[in-house]
């Protein structure tokens, strides 16, 4: 099994590269199944979930490939609605298979979802979505199945504004007799470029990235071309890392409004931040300034960026207070923090950091995509080595990152054991 292994203390400079947007492409990769015939996503980027993915669609049917980025999918012949246990198990964003394939086969078999270790993150939203749009819906041997004579437009109203849901709902609404609305409906950027995808294949989707979604049935949709947006939480995380250790580190391709909230904490907390048409360049701040931080929906500070701000206050001049209100209990982070001599307590869905003089290197675990940018980052400006166990996580959603910080001047290695 690979570790990553770093030395910390080197100043990064230059430019270092973002990816598509994981957790835009695989909705989109799902919604290829709407309609049969070759669509081609670029800027996709070569991640283990996009691969677990693309075998899914193989699984169903579908012919994947996908090389240096241009993604060509094949849905002509599916013939198979069922996503299997083993598939959807190891990653949440498989069950997005369930909506495209009840709207267009009529039937879905699809496993419930698996993914990261932490918190439970519940199906009902989607289920009822689509019990709303005429989805009979049962629970068979760990399996969600779902059947219909024809998906009619519904009025369906989010107790809670999820991504996962709204892209669900959405895609099946498409197909639907009708008009549906979806009210609360996330407004994450990844919505709207699913929302922009499903127009391009001839879809009518109103009202694209407010939270309140009109969606038009048509008769059919037909294949499209299009290129992947820039991983925002990727764009953040080496935003992060240049406010820790950075020297002028330019970071492109990023949309700058789709981190809105973090760079303006990036910039209260001291370091210096020019946002460009398509490019961020950041400088360290050498007495880094507590500041506070509560996570919650699109457009504020997002949940998937916590644990990297937790590793930038372990050293700020002061105490830093990280309230979680999307998933109270993901720290899994902190313990692994502490053990290079962080001084994080936890209580509830409230830590409180208090800022140290500096860290030490030590071993460490990852436990899920983000806690593992956190140990990265904080690794990175750590005393000594560090080395970060069970990286297959942050493999899922960050691509090629060791060669990525290794270009812009960090002392990181993967080895294998």
């Amino acid at each position: 099994m690979d570790k990553l292994v770093a030395q910390g203390g080197n100043i990064l400079s230059g430019h270092i590269a973002v990816s598509g947007a994981k957790n835009a492409v695989l909705p989109m990769m799902t919604a290829a199944l709407l309609a049969p015939g070759t669509y081609t996503l670029t800027n996709v980027p070569n991640l283990r979930d996009t691969r677990t993915m693309s075998k899914l669609l193989e699984i169903i049917g579908a012919r994947v490939n996908l090389d240096s980025g241009d993604m060509t999918i094949d849905t002509s012949a599916v013939n198979n609605p069922e996503a299997p246990y083993d598939l959807v198990k190891t990653m949440r964003a498989s069950f997005y298979v369930l909506g495209p394939l009840l709207a267009r086969f009529q039937r879905a078999k699809v496993s419930l979802p698996g993914g990261c270790a932490w918190g439970p993150r519940p199906v009902d939203l989607h289920l009822k979505g689509l019990e709303s749009l005429g989805a009979d819906i049962s629970l068979e041997g760990g399996y969600i199945v779902a059947t219909c004579d024809r998906l009619t437009g519904t009025d369906f109203t989010l107790d809670i504004s999820s991504v996962g849901a709204t892209g669900n709902i959405l895609m099946a609404a498409v197909l639907a007799d009708g008009v549906t609305t979806i009210e609360n409906a996330a407004r994450e950027p990844e919505i709207a470029s699913l929302a922009n995808f499903l127009n391009s294949m001839g879809a009518d989707i109103r009202n694209v990235g407010s939270d309140f979604l009109e969606i038009h049935g048509v008769g059919e949709l037909h294949p499209t071309d299009y290129e992947v947006i820039p991983d925002r939480i990727e764009a953040g995380t080496y935003l992060v890392v240049g406010a820790m250790a950075g020297e002028n580190l330019e970071i492109s391709p990023v949309i700058p409004r789709h981190l809105k909230a973090v760079i303006d904490k990036v910039k209260r907390a001291g370091a210096s931040v020019q946002a460009e048409e398509n490019t961020l360049i950041v400088t360290r701040v050498t007495a880094i300034n507590p500041i506070d931080i509560t996570t919650a929906i699109y457009p504020g500070y997002p949940t998937d960026m916590q644990a990297q701000w937790m590793a930038f206050m372990a050293t700020a001049g002061g105490s830093a207070v990280i309230t979680e209100e999307i998933y109270h209990d993901r720290f899994t982070h902190v313990a692994e923090l502490n053990r290079l001599g962080a001084n994080i307590s936890l209580e509830g869905n409230v830590a409180v950091v208090k800022g140290v003089r500096k860290l030490i290197g030590a071993p460490v675990m990852s436990t899920d995509i983000r806690a593992s940018a956190s140990l990265i980052l904080a690794a990175l400006v750590a005393e000594g080595r560090t080395d970060i166990q069970r990286i297959y996580h942050i493999d899922r959603g960050y691509e090629r990152i060791e060669q990525k910080l290794q270009g812009i001047g960090a002392d990181i290695v993967r080895v294998s054991e």
